[in-house]
């Protein structure tokens, strides 16, 4: 199956505005962001395990467990603070 994967923020600085990504059929948030630290370099710096990282699917915030389906939009982005 193939998601469509945004970035925003600072990691939209760093990875660019987005990207396709084919992914197995059952795959999770965390099977993509896995599959996208697997690419190293940039990829794994922006998004690595101890980082701070939001996502959402289909706009809809999330957390890794959540499922995607064919033609998902998962989106990262860091945590946004107010003031």
């Amino acid at each position: 199956m193939k998601v469509q994967v945004r970035y925003f923020a600072s990691l939209r600085e760093a990875l660019g505005p987005g990207e396709a990504v084919d992914l197995p059929e059952g795959a999770t948030v965390a099977t993509l962001r896995d599959a996208l630290l697997a690419r190293g370099g940039r990829h794994a710096e922006a998004l690595a395990r101890g980082r701070a990282v939001r996502c959402a699917v289909n706009q809809v915030m999330g957390d890794e467990t959540a499922a995607l389906s064919d033609g998902a939009e998962v989106a990262f982005f860091p945590p946004v603070t107010g003031g």
